[in-house]
């Protein structure tokens, strides 16, 4: 067959091109360092740098308490590996539940107190389905958004092609006006975050329930995270506070605390089915591995019964904001594990943490916009229950170094007293 030669000339190349230079321009194009976990040494890896491989120390990791290293854990997934395979063969709908994403499922439906649980491939799923469909199945549905949700949440409000209304940040009263006026009888959905993680803070989650009982809403709470550090059994924050059962819809991770991949909700069986019967997200994805389900289950029972890496979790991040505030730098304040440390700027955030990477052995990536806003770049740092006294001190004065060298300013003292 013979195709014409006069295509328009039109350079698809540029367009992508182009887009990356402004991404460039703007200090915001973003490099990913290549790493090499090692189980049982966690938080160090091997860093493949362009000199060859070098030794380092996580810093910014999202294993929380390391689970991903855990015995139990990789012991769960290997022997389900080894017995049953390695993919799931398809999504649900075709390859029927593989029996232990069953066994994942009533897990975390015991978790959170709730009659059942839907896994996801990922928690950025879990939200974007999850909260499109279930708005999409009430008429003339208002959603209220807190103003710092993760873009997960806002594609899933986006995506419900609902009314929306954003309320400020953790600002109850705010929500209570949006709420006063609406209508007492109109379906209404507050999605909120349990545990912002940029910052740190935790949401008023006893005042939300109030509210939504006072005004006939149904409440979507992220735990993302909390479960598995915060709690008794590691529920999260809405456990830790008391209002688990006052929660409509509680969303989760099986990627951060329990050290594995996945995303889930838990709610009611009527509410769970709606979603698995109706939300492409789950119909069209192929499940998660038979290997992957049991070594999340091995976790979440783990932590069930253990206290030791909630406490010492804790500990370790208390102790690393006291000792980087001692030395006078810029640290966030926060109520929970997430230790923020203020930069300010895109360019120099990145070239603090390619120093501390380069030069101290330590990996951290810089946060910039648009994770954070404008002018609000930081180093979000992320203490596990395995960073020791040494690391945390080698951590504190390789930052102090850093910054003298960018002349970044620190909190309490002028440089000129370094």
């Amino acid at each position: 067959m013979a195709y014409p030669d006069n295509r328009p000339d039109i350079d698809y190349h540029g367009y992508f091109t182009a887009a990356l230079a402004q991404l460039r321009a703007e200090r915001r194009y973003r490099v990913f360092a290549d790493l090499e976990r090692i189980a049982g040494r966690f938080p160090h890896a091997l860093w493949h740098s362009p000199q060859g491989p070098k030794s380092v120390v996580i810093w910014c990791s999202n294993d929380y308490l390391g689970m991903g290293q855990h015995p139990k854990v990789i012991g769960a997934m290997v022997e389900t590996a080894t017995r049953m395979g390695t993919g799931a063969g398809g999504t649900r709908n075709i390859a029927g539940n593989n029996h232990p994403l069953v066994e994942l499922e009533r897990e975390l439906a015991d978790l959170h107190r709730k009659d059942a649980a839907l896994v996801f491939t990922s928690g950025y799923v879990s939200n974007e389905t999850g909260i499109s469909t279930l708005a999409r199945l009430m008429p003339n549905c208002l959603i209220l958004s807190d103003a710092l949700n993760h873009n997960s949440m806002i594609e899933g409000v986006r995506q419900a092609h609902c009314e929306k209304q954003i309320f400020r940040h953790n600002d109850t009263a705010h929500l209570e006006q949006l709420l006063a006026v609406a209508d007492p009888l109109r379906p209404k959905l507050i999605v909120f975050e349990s545990l912002y993680s940029m910052d740190g803070d935790v949401a008023p989650v006893a005042r939300i329930c109030d509210l939504a009982a006072r005004y006939g809403a149904m409440t979507y709470v992220d735990e993302v995270h909390a479960v598995g550090m915060y709690g008794a059994r590691g529920a999260g924050i809405a456990e830790r506070d008391g209002v688990m059962d006052r929660i409509d819809v509680i969303e989760g991770t099986l990627a951060k605390a329990f050290g594995c991949l996945g995303g889930y909700i838990a709610g009611s069986s009527t509410l769970i089915d709606a979603v698995r019967s109706y939300a492409p997200g789950f119909i069209f994805t192929t499940a998660l591995p038979p290997s992957v389900c049991a070594a999340a289950t091995a976790a979440i029972r783990h932590l069930k019964v253990s206290n030791w890496e909630r406490e010492r979790h804790q500990e370790r991040a208390a102790r690393t904001k006291a000792v980087l505030t001692a030395a006078a730098l810029p640290v966030m304040t926060s109520p929970t594990h997430i230790v923020p440390l203020f930069v300010g700027d895109p360019e120099r955030c990145k070239e603090a943490t390619d120093l501390l990477l380069a030069e101290h052995g330590i990996y951290i990536q810089p946060i910039n916009y648009p994770t954070v806003p404008k002018d609000k770049e930081r180093l979000r740092i992320t203490p596990s229950p395995y960073h020791d006294d040494g690391l945390i001190d080698a951590l504190a004065e390789a930052l102090v170094d850093v910054w003298q060298r960018l002349r970044l300013p620190f909190k309490e003292r002028t440089l000129a007293a370094e």
